[in-house]
C-alpha cells in the first residue's frame, strides 16, 4: 500500500469572478449615476451661460434690456472687479449689482462704503440675507421666497405704478428705515424696496431677477419696470461679481471656505446627511426574530442528494464533490471495521484496519479516501466507482 500526501484544504473564500458577478450591477449603476450628474452638469450650465449678462442674447441673459437702454442714451459697462464697481460709483451712475450672494463679506462692506455717499443708485438683484443686511443696512431678507411670480405694485413708487404688474416675486424684504418704499407685496412682505439715501441717491432692492431676462422681457410690465429702474441715470455700470477677483482674498475678513458657501449648500448638505443615516437605519431594520419554516412535505433522500450534486456540478465543484463522496465513505466504513465514528478520519487508525481486513492485492487505500481531487467529470466518476467497489468488499469481507 502506497501512500500519498493529504489532500489540500479547499477554499471557500469568493474568487475575483463571484465577487465581480456579485457587484457589478452595483458599479453600473454608479458609473450610469456619475455620467448623467456629468451631463447634467454640463446642460445646466450650458443653459445657464452668460446668465444676467448684457452681453448675452441666451434666454438667461440680458442683452435685450442693454440694447433698448442704448436707444434711449444709456450707455452700458460691464465689470467684473470690487475696484472698478467702487470707481465706477458716482451722482450720474446706476450701479447694478448682478449676484450680490457671491460677494464676501469684506467685499460688501466695501461696496456699501463707496456707494453710500456716490448720490448715485444701486440696485441689488435677489440679495438673499448673506449679502443684503451689509449692502443695504436696516434690509432684512425672509427665509421663505414668494409663492407668486408676477405680483401688483401696490405703492406710491412712480416707476412700479407706470410699469403695473411685474415679475419680481422671489426673495421678500422688510425693513425699519424711514422713507423708504415698499413695492410688489408677497403676503405683505416687499419683493421690491427702494431706500432713499441722504445724498440724493438710493438703493433699489430687487427681489428676483426675471424683469431683466430676455425671454421675460416682453412679459407683464417687466420692460417698462427695468427700462425705469435702470434708466434713471446716464450711465449704468453693470457689475458681475467673479470669484476669481482678486479683492476677495483681500477682504475675506479671515473667512473660511464654508463661510463663502450659501446657506442653501449648508443646509443641502444636513438634509443629505440626515437622509443617508436614516436610509442606513432603514436598511439595517429587521422585523422581527427569525422564525424556523416546518417544510410542507418530506423530501427524498434521493432528491437532496441530486439536487446538491447538481449544484456542485453548476459550479464546477469536482473538489467539494469528491471530498463529501469521500467524507460520507469513510463515516460508513469505520464501523465495519471496528473503530469509533471520531476516528473515521484518520488516516494512521482508518488505513491500517481497512488492510486487515481486505483480502488479495493490495490497493492505495490513502488515494483513494485521502487523496486529492479529481481533475475532471471523468476522474469524479471513476472516484465514485472505486470507493462504491471498496465499499461492497468491506462488507462482504
Amino acid at each position: 500500500m502506497t501512500t500519498a500526501a493529504a489532500p489540500p484544504a479547499t477554499s471557500t473564500a469568493p474568487t475575483a469572478r463571484a465577487v465581480w458577478t456579485r457587484t457589478r450591477g452595483i458599479a453600473l449603476a454608479v458609473v450610469l449615476l456619475l455620467v448623467g450628474a456629468v451631463v447634467l452638469a454640463a446642460v445646466r450650465s450650458t443653459e445657464r451661460h452668460g446668465a444676467l449678462d448684457p452681453r448675452s442674447a441666451d434666454p438667461t441673459g440680458s442683452r435685450a434690456v442693454a440694447e433698448l437702454l442704448a436707444e434711449r442714451g444709456v450707455t452700458t459697462r460691464v465689470v467684473g472687479t470690487l475696484d472698478a464697481a467702487r470707481a465706477a460709483a458716482g451722482p450720474d451712475t446706476t450701479l447694478l449689482v448682478a449676484v450680490p450672494d457671491l460677494l464676501t463679506r469684506g467685499q460688501q462692506t466695501a461696496l456699501h462704503r463707496a456707494t453710500a455717499g456716490s448720490g448715485g443708485r444701486t440696485i441689488l438683484v435677489a440679495a438673499s440675507s448673506w449679502s443684503v443686511e451689509r449692502l443695504a443696512p436696516g434690509v432684512v431678507a425672509d427665509p421663505a421666497d414668494s409663492l407668486d411670480t408676477t405680483l401688483a405694485p401696490d405703492c406710491a413708487l412712480p416707476e412700479a405704478r407706470r410699469a403695473g404688474s411685474a415679475d419680481t416675486g422671489g426673495n421678500r424684504y422688510t425693513t425699519t428705515r424711514s422713507g423708504a418704499q415698499a413695492c410688489y407685496p408677497s403676503d405683505r412682505l416687499a419683493t421690491l424696496l427702494r431706500l432713499p439715501a441722504a445724498s440724493g441717491g438710493d438703493t433699489v432692492v430687487l427681489g428676483a431677477p426675471d424683469i431683466l431676462y430676455n425671454d421675460r422681457l416682453d412679459k407683464q410690465g417687466n420692460a417698462s419696470l427695468a427700462l425705469q429702474l435702470l434708466g434713471s441715470r446716464p450711465h449704468l455700470v453693470w457689475y458681475l461679481p467673479s470669484l476669481s477677483d482678486d479683492s476677495a482674498a483681500d477682504n475675506a475678513d479671515g473667512e473660511s471656505f464654508l463661510d463663502l458657501l450659501p446657506s442653501g449648500w449648508l443646509w443641502a448638505t444636513l438634509q443629505l446627511f440626515i437622509a443617508a443615516v436614516l436610509a442606513a437605519f432603514w436598511r439595517g431594520r429587521r422585523f422581527g426574530p427569525l422564525v424556523p419554516e416546518r417544510l410542507p412535505v418530506a423530501v427524498r433522500a434521493s432528491e437532496t442528494t441530486e439536487g446538491r450534486a447538481r449544484l456542485y456540478r453548476k459550479a464546477n465543484a469536482r473538489d467539494r464533490a469528491a471530498a463529501a463522496l469521500r467524507s460520507a465513505t469513510r463515516t460508513r466504513l469505520a464501523p465495519l471495521v471496528g473503530l469509533p465514528a471520531a476516528q473515521a478520519h484518520t488516516p494512521e487508525a482508518l488505513l491500517p484496519a481497512l488492510s486487515a481486513r481486505l483480502t488479495g492485492e493490495g490497493q492505495d487505500l490513502r488515494s483513494l479516501l485521502f487523496g486529492p481531487p479529481p481533475g475532471d467529470d471523468t476522474a469524479l466518476i471513476a472516484l465514485t466507482d472505486q470507493l462504491d467497489a471498496l465499499e461492497r468488499e468491506v462488507r462482504h469481507s
